[in-house]
């Protein structure tokens, strides 16, 4: 936080170079690879990210999530007991409209209609993996000219990484969680020894009631997204609050959206997290009106607001004037602008290869939120 403007960051997953797409969905689907190419493309796909989150003017970066085929799948490859795949169901809203899923979800990159399924005891084998990306990133970072305010690291969530995976081995899903969380508990402390914040993606927060749960009441629900919220700070136990964020969203993807739970049902479990920073939509049509839910339920002491005021869904660049209003709306309902830090609604490339804004309006955007963040500060301070 700063007390004169407002910071502005990202959520995640960056543009992806072509050759570094085409190498991300050859290693999904099993084929050899050569390591040295993969480095190399890595490193360099790298080196562009922070080189043009530099030149954007952005405040707090990360590497865009490069090496990573998605913000969740990636887990399969860093955990044992993985076998198969399943079919993955349709998400409900999108069960309702099954013309409009089949023509939407049928673009080329990791086949979503599908989930890796876990048939033996969860650990954590991605140790190698993850310091290799983590050291790239800082290796690279220190020898460019860069100076940012801060830098952060994205993970998956127990929650998510829970979802992500179909648990046929785990007599329950409360267990199957907590053996997740327990694996994934190295990662995220390796990711903290470097300084870095740590970003928890959990859309499970929000979204746990997307696939099957139909009409039911939201009661039913909430016991799940306590469970989710235990789960994540049971992992996070060893690292400071004021180092952790956490990214919730009601599913990166253009679709209805008609059946996602409001907001103010879910954020008081949400408050019971222990960390220090909170990324959630604003941006989106569906959402936008929820600014006022912070009003009705005010942010937890020093926790910072991270609200989206770029939509990741749209190829409409926003007006830094709605960037700023948008900022301005979120600040009054909080009553102090240095708690809040600007940034788009999720990551621009959630999965690799199904992006859907274009890489180079993607960056268009970015700017936008720099932009509308500069009219927002010289607003409110």
């Amino acid at each position: 936080m700063t007390d004169d403007r407002i910071l502005t960051t990202h959520i995640g997953s960056l543009p992806r170079a072509p050759d570094l797409l085409e190498l991300l969905k050859r290693r999904q689907d099993g084929e050899a690879v050569d390591e040295d190419v993969w480095h190399e493309t890595v490193v360099e796909a790298t080196k562009t990210t922070i080189e043009k989150q530099a030149d954007i003017g952005l405040d707090i970066v990360n590497n865009g999530e490069q090496p990573r085929v998605s913000f969740n799948w990636y887990v399969a490859n860093r955990l044992s007991g993985i076998g198969d795949t399943r079919e993955a169901p349709l998400w409900d809203d999108l069960a309702d409209f099954p013309g409009y899923a089949e023509d939407a979800f049928s673009a080329e990159g990791i086949d979503l209609t599908k989930q890796p399924s876990v048939v033996g005891p969860v650990e954590y084998d991605g140790e190698e993996a993850a310091k290799e990306e983590i050291d790239t990133f800082y290796e690279l970072l220190a020898e460019s000219d860069a100076d940012f305010e801060g830098t952060f690291i994205t993970a998956a969530s127990p929650g998510v990484a829970a979802a992500t995976l179909v648990n046929d081995y785990y007599d329950s899903h409360e267990e199957f969680l907590s053996v997740v969380g327990d694996a994934l508990k190295r990662e995220y402390e390796l990711i903290a020894e470097t300084g870095a914040t740590l970003q928890l993606d959990a859309p499970d927060l929000l979204t746990t009631g997307h696939r099957g749960f139909g009409d039911r009441p939201i009661e039913k629900l909430k016991p799940v997204v306590r469970m989710h919220v235990e789960a994540l700070n049971e992992a996070t136990e060893s690292i400071p609050d004021e180092q952790i964020r956490v990214h919730t969203c009601w599913g990166s993807y253009e679709g209805p959206h008609h059946r996602d739970k409001p907001l103010e049902e879910v954020l008081p479990i949400i408050y019971d997290l222990d960390i220090g920073g909170l990324s959630i939509e604003e941006a989106n049509p569906r959402h936008q009106h929820e600014y006022r839910v912070f009003r009705e339920h005010p942010l937890p002491e020093d926790w910072t607001l991270i609200p989206g005021v770029v939509d990741v869904k749209t190829n409409v660049v926003e007006h830094p004037e709605v960037v700023a209003d948008r900022l301005e709306r979120v600040a009054d309902a909080v009553e102090d602008p240095t708690r809040i830090v600007a940034a788009p609604d999720c990551g621009f490339d959630t999965q690799a290869g199904l992006a859907m804004v274009h890489p180079d309006i993607a960056w268009k955007k970015l700017e936008a939120l720099v932009e509308g963040a500069e009219v927002a500060s010289e607003r409110l301070f």
